[in-house]
């Protein structure tokens, strides 16, 4: 089988940039019982540029990313008129690392993810929620009919894991 993906160059890079900074994104997860779950998050990104986002350990996603097991993120909305699959998007392929309460950075990284999502400030306090870094391991890009890619930690614009 021929390998689908094309070669990585700047515009591939920048697109792929460019949609990481997307405010939320379809979080899919495995249940306990192993069954796929897809819901729709709020992101922020930390200092290093890692998603991040905010979960309330009341929501069914929370528990599988609790366990450390990989989960994946789809960045990218359709057009107003066309077909949506010409319209590019993102799936990334992210290792969860829990930043719970008591964890010592917890509080900064709190208010840094704040100032991104002000209105979370309604109920970042509560005890049940926690903040969830989504630490790329590889993505692949889909630019649109014939323009798929295979990206690193890097072309997104992080350090590698």
């Amino acid at each position: 089988m021929t390998d689908p993906f094309r070669p990585v160059g700047d515009g591939a890079r920048a697109t792929a940039v460019t949609l990481m900074q997307l405010p939320h994104a379809a979080l899919a997860t495995l249940t306990g019982q192993g069954a796929p779950f897809v819901t729709r998050i709020a992101l922020a990104r930390d200092p290093g540029g890692v998603p991040l986002t905010l979960v309330s350990r009341l929501a069914l996603h929370t528990e599988a990313l609790l366990t450390g097991a990989s989960c994946s993120l789809l960045l990218g909305e359709p057009g107003d008129k066309g077909d949506p699959l010409t319209h590019p998007r993102l799936t990334v392929q992210a290792r969860p690392a829990p930043v719970l309460r008591d964890d010592p950075g917890f509080d900064d990284l709190a208010q840094h993810y704040i100032s991104q999502r002000p209105k979370a400030q309604l109920y970042i306090g509560f005890t049940d929620f926690l903040l969830v870094r989504l630490m790329p391991e590889t993505a692949f890009l889909n630019g649109g009919f014939g323009k798929a890619y295979r990206l690193t930690p890097g072309d997104l614009g992080l350090a590698s894991p």
